[in-house]
């Protein structure tokens, strides 16, 4: 495997917001002839910066970071900076399920020896085969999705956006509507500043609160607190006007819930 690569060493980062979990899994690695730590990072945001910095072989991402979790990292890194990828979690059979058989791995706390010498065992096959990094990127986003779809994860309260090289973790109660374009999304918040990043609007709303936030047709999403008024257009379209001014476009059907919510005493 080290002759297929060229590599002399396994170049690896960690992401663990919980130290001693990180020491552990960074005295395990350090017992291994055949890697380098090239960064530690305590939370989501800061792997993200050091592995976009440091070009790791190998990113171990702990899956239950708060704020920005190992899931919203392994999106946020830019694709082509983005290395292999093994999530490490407490038991979790969904984790299992979605990662066994994606070109990633997932370890499970407390972490085995035997079983990382596995997941680097792993990668050197995977870095001396010839799958190119957009399939690998690829194979990664759907076993995120499947995850996602297998445990329906909380809420969000604050939503990380990447905005060249920072992460803004946005208040979610702080966002008045989302409006979809194509690949991107514009977050519009009450006072009217605007965040512009690519997701899917389908995959935002699992992430909301639909008590908080409603689904204004096909592009997108208002938050319920911020309507003042749904309106009938003389072409029979419906639009809304948000306490901030903001107006967007209803679907007819929606516009008659949001009315029949909004004058019930």
């Amino acid at each position: 495997m080290l002759e297929k690569t060229g590599k002399d060493k396994l170049r690896i980062v960690i992401a663990d917001d919980e130290r001693p979990a990180r020491a552990f899994l960074a005295g395990a690695l350090r017992g291994f002839a055949d890697v380098e730590i090239v960064g530690e990072a305590t939370d989501g945001a800061e792997a993200i910066r050091l592995i976009e910095e440091t070009r790791p072989d190998l990113a171990l991402l702990d899956l239950h970071m708060p704020e920005v979790d190992g899931l919203n990292v392994a999106r946020l890194v830019r694709k082509d900076c983005l290395p292999l990828v093994a999530f490490v979690t407490a038991y979790d059979e969904h984790a299992v399920r979605a990662f066994e058989l994606s070109a990633i791995d997932y370890l499970l706390k407390p972490v085995e020896r035997a079983r990382l010498r596995e997941t680097l065992d792993r990668a050197w096959l995977l870095l001396g085969g010839e799958e190119a990094p957009v399939a690998a990127a690829e194979r990664l986003d759907a076993a995120v999705a499947e995850y996602e779809a297998e445990t329906r994860p909380p809420y969000l309260e604050r939503l990380p956006i990447r905005q060249r090289e920072e992460i803004t973790l946005l208040p979610v109660n702080e966002i008045a509507a989302v409006v979809a374009e194509g690949e991107l999304l514009h977050v519009t918040t009450i006072h009217n500043e605007r965040h512009t990043f690519r997701y899917r609007l389908k995959d935002l709303e699992a992430r909301l609160d639909p008590v908080r936030f409603v689904r204004l047709g096909r592009g997108a999403l208002a938050n319920r607190e911020m309507i003042r008024c749904v309106a009938a257009l003389p072409n029979g379209n419906y639009t809304v006007t948000m306490s901030n001014d903001q107006r967007l476009d209803v679907s007819r059907m929606q516009s008659r819930v949001l009315r029949e919510e909004m004058l019930r005493l």
